[in-house]
C-alpha cells in the first residue's frame, strides 16, 4: 500500500461516492454507493439544483429541490468517503471517524436550513449552504478528534 493511497481514495470519493471503493478493489460496494448516489441524485433533482445554484438563481434551486431526498446525500457522501479511506488503510488513529461524522451531520443540517437561512444577507440555497456547513463540520470534527485524543492520552 502506498502512503498516499488513503488520501487518493478520499479524493476519488469526492468526485463520486463509490469511486474510492472501486479504486480499493471493492467493486460490489463501489457499485452500490454509485447506485445509491444516482438514486438520491435523481429523486432530489440535484443536477438541476446544482445548475441553478451555479447560475446564482438560488430561489429556483430551492423550488426545484426535493428536500426529503436531498437530506440523505451528505450522509451517503461522507460515509462513502470514510469507508474508502478505511479500506485504503487510513483512519487507524483513535477518533479518526469524527471529521466524517461531523461533516455528515452538519451537511444534513445545512440541507435542512438551506431554504430559509441567510448568511451575510443572502440565501445560499441547497448546494452552497450544505457545502459550507459540511466543511464547518469537518473542521469541528478535526478539532474534536484532536481534543479527545489529547484527553484520552492523559
Amino acid at each position: 500500500m502506498r502512503v498516499d493511497e488513503p488520501v487518493e481514495t478520499i479524493l476519488w470519493s469526492v468526485a463520486l461516492p463509490g469511486f474510492g471503493q472501486i479504486l480499493n478493489g471493492k467493486y460490489l460496494k463501489g457499485l452500490l454507493f454509485i447506485g445509491l448516489e444516482f438514486w438520491i441524485n435523481l429523486n432530489s433533482r440535484l443536477n438541476g439544483v446544482i445548475i441553478a445554484s451555479f447560475h446564482g438563481d438560488v430561489w429556483t434551486a430551492v423550488q426545484q429541490t426535493n428536500f426529503q431526498w436531498l437530506m440523505f446525500y451528505p450522509c451517503l457522501y461522507m460515509f462513502a468517503m470514510w469507508d474508502a479511506y478505511r479500506d485504503a488503510g487510513g483512519g487507524t488513529s483513535r477518533f479518526a471517524y469524527l471529521p466524517f461524522v461531523m461533516g455528515a451531520y452538519f451537511g444534513t443540517v445545512g440541507v435542512a436550513y438551506s431554504a430559509t437561512l441567510q448568511i451575510l444577507g443572502g440565501l445560499w440555497g441547497p448546494v452552497w449552504l450544505p457545502i459550507l456547513f459540511l466543511l464547518l463540520g469537518v473542521a469541528i470534527g478535526l478539532l474534536l478528534k484532536q481534543w479527545f485524543t489529547k484527553i484520552s492520552q492523559k
